[in-house]
């Protein structure tokens, strides 16, 4: 009898640190709930304006974010402007905006540009963009492809058959899709594939909808197309992703590890930099420490590649410590090196 009631007392060591926990856990989450209403609350009674301009391929990442934060600080009004990364460093480097939005690290003569305006900068990299070139999974010719290949299949006046690009290709017409021209996507193509003066062939077929591109690839065994990686990702049991050519001559596969450890050639880290001075301001703070929180989150949404861990830890040191100037550029001469190696 005694053996009974002391398995089913409520009062047992085990039971009193079981009641405890839940108790802690309770109070944690009454904690977490209090502070996240705090934050909202201070983030709601900010005011003012942050102008933001710069790089088409993060536009998307910053007008998703900007959508987010509006939510919590209606009463901060950001403006997103599209004008190129270089356009974005030209109003940045003499003080007209507070966040420039960068597919490229910042230049020499940028910075010199940024240094006689007296505008500090914070330098903060928030994703990767990553291209994949994509084949019906029964091509079984390609087996890897080079830059100046995926050039010759893509240019004005290129190649309309398998074996104009390879000899040992078949003699068949190649089936050529691609994102819309005006697309950040096909941007960055543009100027890692066919060269800032190439111009695209017009006989592909083009679409600002991704899922026409993989349907256009998957029902054509002689087609070829590019999108980002993450959405690659998405559709892998429906096309084959070709290994493309590297500067060492190795064949690499498009992968969140070939991204991170700069062995994939199609792949660049996309930035923002914060002008030091605007940091200074409540608004431009918290929306800085809105977008590093929030983008990861987001970054597939919009077919980016996230961070590895490392490097987003160091970008939230950077930031905290409000840590200026570029780690790309030392003596007026940019840095070689992968980005990871560099990025400290």
């Amino acid at each position: 009898m005694k053996t009974s009631l002391t398995q089913t007392s409520s009062t047992t060591p085990r039971n009193r640190v079981l009641a405890h926990a839940l108790i802690g856990l309770a109070l944690l989450a009454a904690t977490l709930s209090i502070a996240t209403q705090r934050d909202t609350q201070d983030a709601a009674s900010l005011k003012g304006s942050i102008r933001i301009d710069g790089s088409s391929t993060v536009y998307p990442i910053t007008e998703a974010v900007t959508e987010e934060f509006s939510h919590q600080a209606p009463r901060v009004n950001v403006t997103v402007g599209v004008s190129g990364t270089g356009g974005g460093f030209k109003r940045f480097c003499v003080g007209e905006t507070a966040i420039c939005d960068a597919s490229r690290a910042i230049t020499t003569s940028e910075i010199e540009l940024a240094a006689a305006n007296k505008v500090e900068f914070i330098e903060l990299p928030i994703a990767y963009d990553a291209l994949s070139i994509v084949v019906h999974p029964n091509n079984d010719w390609v087996k890897s492809i080079s830059l100046a290949q995926v050039k010759a299949i893509y240019s004005a006046g290129g190649g309309k058959t398998w074996k104009e690009i390879n000899p040992a290709w078949p003699d068949r017409a190649m089936k050529i899709f691609s994102p819309g021209t005006d697309s950040g996507t096909f941007d960055y193509f543009k100027e890692a594939v066919l060269g800032s003066d190439g111009k695209a062939r017009a006989d592909m077929s083009v679409s600002e909808d991704d899922n026409v591109l993989v349907m256009g690839v998957k029902g054509d065994r002689d087609a070829i197309g590019f999108f980002g990686l993450a959405y690659f990702e998405e559709n892998k049991d429906k096309l084959r992703a070709l290994p493309v050519v590297n500067a060492t001559g190795a064949p690499v596969s498009p992968s969140a590890s070939t991204v991170n450890d700069g062995s994939y050639p199609l792949a660049r880290p996309l930035f923002i930099y914060v002008n030091a001075k605007a940091a200074i301001k409540p608004e431009v703070a918290a929306f800085v420490d809105f977008y590093l929180d929030k983008s990861e989150e987001l970054l597939t949404e919009v077919g980016y590649v996230p961070l590895p861990t490392e490097i987003v830890s160091k970008v939230s040191a950077n930031w905290k410590a409000r840590r200026v100037g570029t780690q790309f550029v030392k003596d007026g001469k940019k840095i070689d090196g992968t980005f990871s190696k560099l990025y400290q």
